[in-house]
């Protein structure tokens, strides 16, 4: 299972950890079953982001642009302000999808705190 990040400039480890745990209570899972952390790689900087996955003990997998491009239309969530902001309906749900490769979907919509986004999504891997 992938867990999707997206977040506002500078948001804290412990906000982005929060998303997460809302994200997995929301669709039954828990922590434990993270496999990986994805995010865009126009957030790949963020240290809260890094930081979340060096605490889960688990990778960081940076999503290229165009791949976030290619699955825009399959994101459930469709944010005006990230569409403005960066072009993409969803960075959670866009990055999640993309890091579960294969046979790839969301196990809900993404999760919102007030500087975090989180989406799970399982898949046949890259």
């Amino acid at each position: 299972m992938v867990a999707g990040l997206g977040c506002r400039r500078d948001a804290s480890a412990d906000e982005i950890l929060v998303a997460m745990r809302r994200a997995v209570d929301a669709a039954g899972v828990t922590l434990a079953g993270i496999d990986a952390v994805a995010t865009a790689d126009f957030k790949a900087g963020e240290a809260g982001v890094r930081s979340a996955a060096q605490t889960l003990g688990v990778p960081l997998v940076v999503c290229p642009r165009a791949d976030l491009d290619r699955v825009g239309d399959r994101t459930i969530t469709r944010s005006e302000m990230v569409a403005a902001a960066v072009g993409l309906p969803s960075v959670a749900e866009a990055a999640a999808l993309v890091a579960a490769g294969r046979n790839a979907r969301l196990l809900g919509p993404r999760v919102a705190t007030a500087t975090a986004t989180c989406a799970l999504a399982i898949g046949d891997g890259p």
